[in-house]
């Protein structure tokens, strides 16, 4: 059933197509194919326009192999900063360790017994197929690295991310791997990689079995680190005189923790401050169900995460990440020249320390804390 020529195992996609994009623009018109022309188009302004980008991702993208499309977009810098489920980064592990995921066939989705795959030991992701030794091995890859001594300590998921990455990229080079994962590219770039949930991906079941066992060891993860660094990036993009964009794969919580930071300067926070500039979401669900995932961006200004007066730069396509995402990949890649990458990361301390000092100054900050500090 695990046949090695399906093996998943796509090349990065570095270089983009002239004609891949005059096709879109050319044939895209109507319906939600004009959407994703529409939204290849305004990706292209934002990074030309040196908007500071953060993109979520959700839903089953990396062990379909499209950290392919992901990477050599933090490469070129044309993202800066992400916005994740734990799963996405989890799988990703794999490919640095050099082992097989495997493209199934349409029977296997329709028709074979996942009672049979059970019995021969293979996990299935719809139609992505691969051994339950994959997971095993990834497991005592990442216990081990995070009995390091580094991470015995009060941490956020991005400096949780940042230390595990170091680890995938010292893994992926030794194995000559020319695509390295998303954690091992943010490690190399500096680039914040959050997770809103960690402990619901197996990166979280893993530094929860080194709590069971010793809790003084191993992260002790703090979403309140999350929240405040994220506010302070979108605060610090827009006080540079910039602009704050966001690009959503999907939806669910890496979609609500990427726009959330304006209702939590605003609201929360209290300062000034009017919305994301920009707005792309790739999604499959209705907004009539009153989920998340579904909502628009005109439902988003309602809740102040989406300047109103930036509306018309807000684009919703109605279709699949994994045809979506290559597609768009191939269009700004062919458009726009490489970006010098931002390395947010090395700049968080000082982002978070412009953030208080705002906040500090905000009569929501008084009515809880009296007078500045």
């Amino acid at each position: 059933m695990l046949h090695e020529q399906r093996r998943l195992a796509p090349p990065p996609l570095e270089r983009g197509s002239e004609e891949v994009a005059a096709f879109i623009d050319t044939y895209f018109n109507a319906y939600n194919s004009a959407r994703l022309r529409e939204a290849c188009q305004l990706m292209v302004r934002m990074i030309n326009e040196g908007a500071t980008i953060g993109v979520s991702l959700s839903g089953a993208l990396t062990p379909a192999g499209l950290s392919s499309v992901i990477v050599p977009m933090i490469r070129k810098g044309f993202i800066d900063y992400l916005s994740s489920t734990g799963a996405n980064l989890y799988h990703d592990l794999h490919f640095d360790l050099g082992l097989p995921l495997y493209r199934g066939l349409s029977q296997v989705v329709s028709g074979s017994s996942d009672v049979e795959l059970r019995k021969q030991g293979i996990i299935r992701v719809y139609d992505v197929l691969f051994p339950a030794d994959v997971l095993y091995k990834t497991d005592e890859w990442l216990y081990r690295v995070m009995l390091a001594e580094e991470f015995h300590k009060r941490m956020g998921t991005a400096e949780l991310h940042h230390r595990i990455g170091r680890y995938a990229l010292e893994t992926a080079r030794a194995a000559a791997i020319s695509k390295p994962s998303i954690l091992a590219s943010c490690h190399e770039y500096e680039l914040p990689a959050y997770t809103p949930s960690p402990g619901d991906s197996t990166i979280g079941l893993n530094f929860a079995a080194i709590y069971a066992a010793r809790p003084e060891r191993g992260p002790h993860v703090d979403p309140a680190i999350d929240v405040t660094e994220m506010s302070a990036i979108v605060l610090d993009a827009k006080r540079q005189g910039g602009r704050s964009a966001v690009v959503v794969f999907g939806g669910g919580a890496p979609k609500n923790f990427l726009l959330q930071t304006e209702p939590q300067l605003q609201e929360i926070l209290g300062v000034s401050e009017k919305g994301h500039d920009y707005f792309i979401q790739i999604t499959d669900a209705r907004p009539d169900t009153g989920g998340l995932s579904g909502a628009t961006p005109a439902e988003a200004v309602s809740w102040g995460k989406i300047d109103p007066d930036q509306l018309p730069d807000c684009v919703v396509c109605y279709i699949d990440s994994t045809v979506a995402m290559p597609l768009i990949g191939s269009y700004v890649a062919a458009r726009c020249q490489p970006r010098k990458p931002r390395r947010l990361l090395s700049r968080l301390p000082e982002m978070v320390t412009a953030l208080r000092a705002e906040y500090e100054r905000t009569d929501l900050y008084r009515r809880y804390w009296g007078s500045r500090r």
